[in-house]
């Protein structure tokens, strides 16, 4: 059984309602039909009911049984309204500005979110990774004893004897543009426990770089071993290990070589990126040239779970990410 329907089949056992903002995106209305008939997860479209029912008749997609709610009409509006400025009044916010954000939908399925009225939120098939955050960190807010929210890729790469049988998680591919040493290491004790939510199996972390055991030295590779000591020093129980090349990481053979008694070496499922620029290239070419499936930017950090998606992305791509969501609205 592949990664996602194992993914869906945990999301059936407990079914949860996802969020979903962009709902005059028609890749958005396919994705809805197909996990409504699949019956992993609740679905709440967000905006116009009678220009999302006349999409979806157009193009032959079944919604009978998601829940469609327009802001503005929406008898919970003003409750919304009235808690968001709760929430943001110290910070500056005035009641007509909050009256104003809670009409934007990505807003509101915070709130709804926020308020327990559903379990997550998918939304960045027409919005951008900030526009999606912003409001999760305003509403939301990190989770306890989470220091930075950074975004990670699950990475499905078919016929692929590395990592877990081809399963990976990529981080950060979608948020820290330069992490800090600090930053590396909150980063990588996150996508260790990604991993192991998603997977059940014990996550091995490799800290990339373009050096591998002391091979290259600079700044830059001070920073990877920096931070591998403080993933060591604050998270005792992961199983991490760098400066690490790519080839070091996955591949025994190449491992035995350049990183010899490595923990991890050449059996490593989680990958940690130096910066933003290798992270994002490096999801990209698995997925285009290895065609691998890539679910994300999924976000960890985040006190609800709330997911980002590529604006290149499929209908497929969103109901993996929906049934992702809701797992992790179980965890």
């Amino acid at each position: 059984m592949s990664f996602i329907e194992e993914i869906k089949n945990r999301a059936r056992k407990n079914i949860k309602t996802v969020v979903l903002p962009e709902a005059t995106d028609i890749r958005i209305l396919e994705a809805t039909s197909t996990i409504l008939k699949e019956g992993f997860a609740n679905i709440v479209l967000l905006g116009d009911k009678e220009e999302i029912l006349k999409k979806a008749e157009e193009n032959g997609f079944d919604l009978t049984k998601a829940t469609i709610i327009n802001p503005l009409q929406s008898e919970k509006y003003e409750e919304y309204v009235n808690a968001f400025y709760e929430l943001r009044k110290e910070k500056g916010l005035d009641y007509e500005k909050a009256k104003e954000l809670i009409k934007d939908t990505v807003y509101y399925g915070m709130m709804m979110v926020k308020q327990g009225d559903c379990d997550g939120l998918v939304s960045g098939a027409i919005h951008s990774t900030a526009d999606t955050l912003r409001p999760a960190l305003q509403i939301l807010k990190t989770a306890p004893n989470t220091k930075l929210v950074s975004a990670f890729f699950m990475m499905i790469v078919p016929n692929c004897e590395f990592g877990d049988n081809g399963t990976f998680v990529f981080a950060d591919c979608g948020l820290n543009s330069y992490p800090t040493e600090e930053e590396l290491s909150e980063i990588a004790i996150s996508s260790a426990k990604s991993f192991t939510q998603l997977t059940g199996k014990k996550a091995k972390v490799a800290m990339l770089s373009y050096s591998s055991y002391g091979s290259a030295k600079s700044d830059a590779t001070k920073k990877v071993i920096n931070a591998t000591n403080l993933v060591k020093e604050k998270a005792k129980d992961i199983i991490v290990d760098g400066e690490l090349q790519l080839d070091a990481a996955i591949i025994p053979k190449v491992a035995s070589k350049k990183a010899p008694n490595s923990p991890v070496a050449g059996y490593a499922n989680t990958l940690v990126f130096p910066n933003l620029d290798a992270g994002n290239i490096g999801y990209k070419l698995v997925q285009r040239l290895a065609k691998a499936e890539a679910y994300g930017p999924l976000c960890q950090g985040i006190a609800k779970p709330v997911n980002d998606l590529s604006r290149g992305c499929s209908a497929s791509d969103i109901v993996g990410v929906v049934a992702i969501t809701a797992v992790q609205a179980v965890l």
